[in-house]
């Protein structure tokens, strides 16, 4: 009997135990449901942010961060240390009314890229009459990506003199903003995933007053259940992918294949597309794997149309061990054999794991955005991760011609001239006669049997200049 006292007490601690575990669970959860904004301005210091590109001047003031504009430096950008990925942004900005500025989100520099330049996504900031403010801009890239040109209402969302009120929303490949409470822009790209804030003071000429002053306040993130968070936009979203920016449309680019069907390629042997091998799902175009042979499932596919002088985009993402290429001044009537259609490759591999990245007479040319067979590219090369997309460039005039990869040039040859003969007649095509000097040519996607995905596949056809 003596012990019962003892079981009761034990099974009423056990009890309340138990309940104050639910409790604080249950604390947790809401905690976690409504997580805090976290403060990305301490209001007194700049802590946590570092300068880059130009020399303006950033200073703290009554609670507020400070950018006034000095002649003759390139922009500056007042960038976070941390680096964001999806996330709820707000801030308060008061701005000159002669001047032009921006928020960054998703930026990066890297010294590989333009000796460091700032670049990524661009929340505009401007007063002028043109009043784009919210519009989403891609600073040292593609430019425009959604200006305000055909919003009224949302161009009248900016107050001029006054503070305004940011809201930046990231999530995946979703960017939507607001204005003062006013929808701005709903873009889908899925160019950038990661990268610093940045806040930019815009360069200005000797003509203009220096010290003209952006004003940052009540700069805050959220970065945890952002589902719950969401707000809802009154736009229609604006798709980027398989489709030209404003810029490229202005600059006489077009669209090489249009994301969804098969409409202006064929086989490299055949007289229509491929009926295997090749697959169009979700504006991806992507060669199935075959076993790591030339041109043994669907085959290469080509242009129908024929090129000389171009400059051509294309973004492509790697599986692992895969191999694949670009081929540029293709003519399919000359190798009717066994393997690829035969023209100027851009060399597309997993260099770490395909044994071709050391095959061939000389060491590397046979990797990643190489010359095939001819000339290596750059071994510094900046190559983003398997499964992850790059973007190839390759221009061609009259008979200079450069790969780049990611916005890095990696190698630049003449056709034609005495050095690019002597390392063909060195090459695998010696045997085809005045290789890679056609003044037209077809473009082509390689089959090389392996898994390689394709989009963004744009050209842009040049004059040539006597």
């Amino acid at each position: 009997m003596k012990s019962t006292p003892t079981y009761f007490s034990f099974t009423i601690f056990r009890l309340l135990a138990v309940c104050t575990l639910l409790f604080l669970i249950g604390c947790k959860n809401e905690s976690n449901e409504n997580a805090p904004w976290e403060d990305l301005f301490d209001g007194k210091t700049l802590s946590g942010w570092e300068q880059k590109g130009g020399q303006a001047i950033y200073e703290v003031k009554d609670g507020a961060i400070v950018g006034r504009t000095v002649s003759n430096t390139p922009n500056s950008f007042l960038v976070t240390t941390k680096r964001y990925s999806d996330f709820i942004l707000e801030v308060d900005v008061k701005v000159h009314p002669s001047m032009n500025s921006g928020i960054q989100i998703r930026s990066n520099s890297f010294e590989h890229y333009q000796k460091g330049r700032v670049h990524g996504y661009q929340v505009e900031i401007d007063p002028s009459d043109r009043a784009w403010s919210g519009g989403i801009y891609d600073e040292g890239r593609r430019g425009w990506l959604y200006d305000l040109s055909s919003n009224p209402d949302a161009r009248g969302a900016f107050r001029p003199n006054d503070w305004n009120h940011y809201r930046i929303e990231v999530i995946g490949d979703t960017l939507k903003t607001w204005v003062n409470e006013k929808s701005t822009a709903y873009l889908v790209d899925d160019k950038t995933r990661s990268g610093f804030i940045g806040l930019q003071v815009h360069s200005i000429g000797d003509d203009e007053e220096p010290g003209k002053k952006v004003i940052w306040k009540n700069l805050k993130i959220r970065t945890k259940n952002l589902d719950q968070h969401l707000k809802e936009s009154t736009l229609e979203p604006r798709f980027t992918k398989n489709r030209l920016t404003p810029k490229e449309k202005m600059d006489g680019w077009k669209m090489l294949w249009d994301g969804s069907s098969t409409a202006g390629w064929r086989g490299a042997r055949l007289d229509g597309f491929p009926e295997k091998g090749w697959m169009i799902e979700q504006g991806v175009l992507t060669v199935l794997p075959s076993g790591g042979g030339e041109s043994q499932g669907g085959g290469d596919i080509v242009t129908e149309e024929l090129y000389g002088d171009f400059e051509l985009k294309v973004d492509f993402r790697i599986t692992q061990g895969a191999n694949s290429g670009i081929k540029y001044y293709v003519d399919t009537e000359l190798n009717k054999g066994d393997g690829s259609a035969i023209g100027l490759e851009y060399q597309i591999l997993d260099d770490a794991v395909h044994p071709d990245a050391r095959l061939g007479r000389m060491e590397g040319i046979r990797t990643m955005a190489s010359l095939y067979d001819l000339i290596r590219a750059d071994p510094d090369k900046p190559v983003n991760p398997i499964g992850q997309w790059n973007s190839a460039y390759i221009v061609s005039k009259n008979n200079h011609v450069e790969h780049w990869i990611n916005g890095v040039k990696v190698l630049e040859y003449e056709r034609g001239s005495a050095k690019f003969r002597k390392l063909v007649a060195e090459s695998k095509y010696a045997k085809w006669g005045d290789f890679g000097e056609l003044e037209q040519g077809r473009i082509l996607l390689q089959d090389h049997g392996d898994q390689v995905s394709f989009k963004n596949i744009k050209i842009r056809p040049l004059e040539k200049t006597k």
